[in-house]
């Protein structure tokens, strides 16, 4: 019997991001559920990308927190028919986000974390480059967190945040929770801070009743904080962590909602 037969995981990533997750559970036996609890929009303001990008050859380094902010950048330098010129560097927070750049703008990145993938592990990564009178390049979401910016410059880099792209909640999220919910669900696996909000959002007080495993300490501290039952955090924060985390879950008797 496979480790994860006969059991029910709600997988909330878009569907262009859980394929590798969706498959390594499905391959431990796993019902893999999938209802994203994200979505994402353009910013409301385009401008200042825009403006961004078309000096983009100016910046010493372009940042990527999220293989979200990757594709929404790839989309606007599409648009705009330009591409990343060959000098800026590429930093990337992880290594799901340094796969979509790979793939994205055919280039590896220049420096990545060693093992804390989130913003305060690309700070101390940039830790061994003189960034003074750097100019970094920061594509981010609507939702982003300050520690990347305020730590950079703390480094004396200049750096610009520039919003790359909205997230907001599925219209048919409570719905397809709901359904997914009344058939049965053992564990809900939540990716980001914007998934746990999505959660809340479609569901309400229900949400906290549900068991929940989350990737890594940032998610984690935003789903305690929003009162979730976090019962595992994904160490390394990748889909293969969240996969190890579902093993050892369900090393226990599986706890179901009525």
């Amino acid at each position: 019997m496979k480790p994860l037969q006969d059991r029910r995981i709600l997988v909330t990533r878009r569907s262009e991001q859980s394929g590798s997750l969706v498959d390594a559970l499905s391959a431990l036996g796993a019902t893999v559920v999938e209802v994203p609890l994200i979505a994402l929009e353009p910013p409301e303001d385009a401008g200042p990308l825009d403006r961004a990008l078309g000096r983009l050859a100016s910046y010493e380094w372009l940042a990527f927190t999220s293989a979200n902010a990757v594709e929404a950048v790839g989309e606007r330098l599409a648009r705009l028919g330009a591409t990343v010129p060959a000098p800026v560097r590429l930093a990337s927070v992880g290594p799901a986000t340094s796969q979509a750049i790979r793939e994205r703008f055919g280039r590896r990145v220049d420096l990545q974390p060693v093992s804390q993938y989130r913003a305060e592990g690309l700070v101390e990564a940039f830790g061994g480059f003189d960034l003074a009178g750097q100019h970094v390049l920061l594509p981010v979401s609507d939702r982003a967190r300050d520690a990347l910016v305020a730590g950079l410059r703390a480094q004396g880099a200049d750096v610009e945040a520039v919003a790359a792209y909205r997230i907001v909640t599925p219209a048919d999220a409570r719905h397809r929770l709901e359904q997914s919910l009344a058939e049965g669900i053992d564990l809900v696996l939540l990716a980001s801070p914007s998934a746990v909000e999505g959660l809340l959002q479609a569901l309400g007080e229900p949400a906290r009743g549900l068991a929940v495993a989350v990737i890594g300490p940032v998610t984690e501290q935003a789903a305690r904080d929003a009162g979730l039952d976090v019962r595992l955090v994904a160490s390394p924060a990748t889909a293969q962590g969240l996969t190890t985390a579902a093993q050892r879950f369900f090393g226990q008797p599986p706890v179901r909602q009525p």
